[in-house]
């Protein structure tokens, strides 16, 4: 496996260099399909990064969980779904044996003990060619992510003890830092000290509401009252701060991947020059169709290289970016509901969709959650609905004049 911890060092220093990008965690590469996607297609992409695994499986917060409620702005709160230690253990060996990686391959890890944390070290040491703890997702349960993250004695005793335990395990472990604290670079140097070889910054910022500007009312749906993590442009200066803060507490030795709100070939040159040695690119994914994705990616990479080695400007990535919301939710009325048999109803809405019939749409209750479903009929927008849980169920119940949120 190649040595992450020499490819990273002082590359922040270093213009000449080739830039280095990245997936974060919990965006696009979260599947063995799309890991394998990004390693085969996307040529620019040279760590590719997990979702964050546990011991456990975990099935998340109810849908919707991602929202965008300005162009490029999101909120999330997936409530690190995943299939838990065994089964995403037995996908990344089989995708080691059947695929031969070009990219290095980063296994985001969550927990809420020290003794998980170890358990789940030892157990992707084989597969992994950098373990990330997640020290900072804001929207986990508690003890998980920022619960560990905000408090710096917590944070660094849990990485001293993990590193003894794992003495004898080859994969570098980076820690991946909360913003949401008064002094990232405090934190930033107790877990170095404290042995870690590398950090990740920054997870999401909040967790904030996030209200949809047609219905007025919080989109997504769990236990924090609709609150989720920000991401996306609006946390950019965020991100752009918080590296500048831990480079300046840690030096220049200490690998650093900086990540939050980069869209274009631009963002990740300030980042770079901020401390960054390498940077991720999550967000502005979902702005970009994924054919676009090798040629985006392609272009960030050119324009930041361009851009620190001659010190003038250069933008052929953001072309690729779209200015219009993609996840846009559109006011509907139930104009007719027809039931057939028990568990069947056809929901005709005013209006119509840009969509053909066969294609998915999601309809969104609020205060209940969201789903997709088969559109029937673009025009009027009709939906042939069969109970099948409460989300279903609920959506049989409707009647004439009720609202419902499509996107």
């Amino acid at each position: 496996m190649t040595d992450v911890l020499s490819l990273l060092k002082k590359r922040h220093l270093d213009t000449d260099a080739p830039v280095i990008l990245t997936t974060v965690s919990g965006v696009a590469s979260t599947k063995p399909a799309m890991i394998t996607y990004f390693d085969k297609k996307v040529e620019s992409i040279d760590i590719i990064t997990t979702k964050s695994f546990q011991v456990e499986p975990n099935p998340g917060n109810r849908e919707p969980v991602i929202c965008e409620t300005e162009p490029g702005c999101f909120g999330n709160s997936v409530g690190l779904r995943n299939p838990g230690m065994q089964q995403a253990l037995y996908e990344l060996k089989k995708l080691r044996q059947e695929h031969q990686f070009h990219s290095l391959l980063n296994v985001s890890l969550s927990a809420s003990t020290v003794e998980d944390f170890i358990t789940l070290v030892k157990a992707f040491d084989e597969v992994a060619d950098l373990v990330e703890l997640n020290f900072s997702c804001p929207h986990a349960s508690a003890g998980y992510g920022s619960s560990i993250g905000c408090d710096l004695h917590v944070a660094s005793s849990y990485v001293k003890e993990i590193k003894n335990a794992c003495s004898t395990c080859k994969t570098p472990l980076f820690v991946k830092l909360t913003p949401n604290v008064d002094d990232i670079g405090s934190i930033a140097k107790a877990v170095v000290e404290s042995g870690a070889d590398g950090l990740v910054a920054i997870n999401t910022v909040g967790p904030i509401l996030h209200i949809d500007p047609v219905a007025g009312k919080p989109i997504l749906q769990n236990k924090l009252g609709g609150k989720g993590g920000a991401s996306g442009h609006h946390i950019f200066n965020d991100a752009l701060k918080a590296i500048k803060a831990i480079r300046n507490a840690v030096g220049d030795e200490i690998p650093l991947i900086g990540m939050g709100g980069v869209f274009t070939g631009s963002e990740a040159a300030l980042l770079i020059k901020a401390g960054a040695d390498a940077v991720g690119i999550g967000s502005a994914l979902a702005t970009v169709g994924q054919k676009s994705w090798p040629a985006y990616l392609e272009a960030v990479k050119s324009d930041a290289q361009c851009i620190l080695q001659t010190g003038g400007e250069h933008d052929s990535s953001s072309c690729f970016l779209t200015a219009e919301r993609q996840m846009a939710y559109v006011r509907h009325t139930v104009t007719n509901i027809v039931q057939y048999g028990k568990d069947t109803v056809i929901i005709t809405l005013d209006g119509s969709l840009d969509c053909k019939a066969g294609q998915f749409a999601f309809i969104w209750l609020v205060g209940l959650g969201e789903k997709p479903f088969s559109v029937a009929h673009n025009k009027p927008l009709t939906f042939i609905v069969k109970k099948r849980g409460p989300f279903s169920a609920a959506l049989c119940k409707l009647e004439r004049g009720d609202e419902v949120y499509v996107r």
